[in-house]
């Protein structure tokens, strides 16, 4: 590995946590040395040369201010995130979510950070943490095992693992669009999603060939690892969630709420979604349906799905590693280590599960990693905003065992005094306030 100069600020990983905390050091003068494998090196989940690329999917999830995910958002575009930034510029209709073209998505990012200044970008693996120096470490969940073992040496444990698993892509030209039907979940945005409606007959013949089709072997992973597999919840294989029980799906993925089949004027008894993966509309992706089935099981079972007999995957579902640190006692609520305060961490790594959550963490440690060289005082947002909320629960955690977590307005410090209306008015409430907080807190901090 090359060697790191220390008179800079150093960034380990160009996904969407290490850009934007690059990107927020940068942009406030100092300069930064941003290290990535790409080009020349790969992940096993990525396929592209580009900075912060999405793997998983295309949608950065609702955009609603009554959601929290959809207020993370709203925080950090008033903020000056680069994720944002490069969110809008590249977003493709999808009903109440986010959703992006991912090409450009990431093309924006790699721009940004390759024609700024103050950045200077090294393709190199890093296999150590650097002894001294300021330094964010965002390498990602799918950290290299070599900085995996130190990152776990250095906080004295082993570390976690767990496995994401990616959803399969379908050619637009192949899809029955006599059998689908375009509408978004109740009514919501411009029928922006695709809908494979099933009757009870075919979802229990689809339902019986998914909980038996064979899954692909794990690869790179020793065996004790594969003993210790946990999945998170919110990237769960469909095959895995399935055999939980025969009605799992139909609570979940494939839930037909919301949904009226034009063709019976009923709801369907089950539906699969297809969400568009770029703007022109060639490719969907079947929403929910991570994956870690052999391609011919896939095949077999997917074209099952109502509308898909025919279809054809320009991508199959994919497994790959996550690493996340037990970070309670570990980080402080500016996702700086607590034995060393120069050194800072960022994205899922951290606990922060999602894209526009990894994003919040590589902006505060960014803003942060830049205080602490410019001298001055770090910036700990109010626990009332969903960036600080997810910062407080990286460094506290919750009851039980440390997992990770997405945005939600669970982690946000509770209202003063109740409101009438339910779960509705409490969460617009959460959002007026959270908003109205930040703004007076960006203003006294000079962001």
């Amino acid at each position: 590995m090359t060697a790191m100069k220390q008179n800079k600020v150093t960034v380990v990983g160009a996904g969407l946590a290490g850009s934007e905390a690059a990107y927020q050091i940068a942009s406030r003068g100092v300069d930064v040395t941003l290290y990535d494998i790409k080009p020349d090196g790969k992940t096993p989940a990525h396929a592209s040369e580009l900075f912060g690329e999405l793997v998983c999917s295309n949608s950065l999830r609702s955009a609603e201010s009554t959601n929290a995910a959809g207020m993370l958002k709203k925080e950090l575009r008033r903020l000056g995130s680069l994720i944002m930034e490069a969110a809008d510029a590249s977003a493709v209709p999808a009903g109440s979510a986010l959703a992006v073209n991912r090409e450009i998505f990431s093309a924006y990012i790699t721009d940004k950070i390759k024609s700024c200044k103050n950045i200077e970008v090294v393709c190199a693996e890093v296999k150590d943490i650097p002894d001294d120096g300021i330094c964010v470490i965002a390498s990602g969940p799918l950290t290299t095992e070599a900085l995996a073992k130190k990152i776990a040496a250095f906080f004295g444990s082993e570390g976690l693992y767990f496995f994401d698993a990616a959803a399969p892509i379908v050619d637009a030209e192949t899809i029955d669009f006599n059998t689908v039907f375009a509408q978004s979940r109740y009514g919501k945005g411009d029928a922006d999603y695709l809908n494979c409606p099933f009757d009870k007959e075919s979802y229990l013949k689809f339902y019986e060939s998914l909980v038996n089709a064979e899954e692909a072997e794990l690869h790179d992973f020793d065996r004790e690892q594969q003993k210790k597999l946990i999945v998170f919840e919110g990237c769960m294989p469909i095959e895995i969630m399935a055999k939980r029980g025969v009605d799992t799906l139909r609570f979940g993925p494939m839930k037909p709420v919301g949904l009226t089949d034009p063709k019976t004027g009923r709801e369907p008894y089950a539906c699969v979604q297809l969400r568009a993966e770029n703007t022109d509309k060639t490719m969907y992706n079947l929403v929910g349906f991570q994956t870690h089935l052999k391609i011919p099981e896939q095949k077999r079972v997917f074209r099952m799905i109502p509308g898909l007999e025919n279809a054809e995957f320009l991508r199959y579902g994919v497994m790959h590693r996550n690493t996340y640190i037990n970070s309670p006692g570990n980080l402080t609520p500016v996702y700086s280590a607590v034995s060393r305060p120069d050194l800072f961490f960022a994205g899922q790594m951290t606990g922060v599960e999602g894209y526009i959550e990894s994003a919040s963490s590589g902006f505060v440690a960014g803003i942060n990693a830049a205080m602490r060289y410019l001298g001055k005082d770090q910036i700990i947002f109010p626990e009332t905003t969903v960036i600080g909320s997810l910062a407080a629960y990286v460094s506290r955690g919750g009851s039980g065992k440390f997992q990770p977590m997405n945005a939600n307005f669970g982690l946000i410090k509770p209202l003063e005094k109740k409101v009438k209306g339910g779960k509705p008015a409490r969460n617009q409430a959460l959002y007026e306030r959270g908003m109205s907080d930040l703004e007076k807190f960006a203003e006294e901090s000079g962001l």
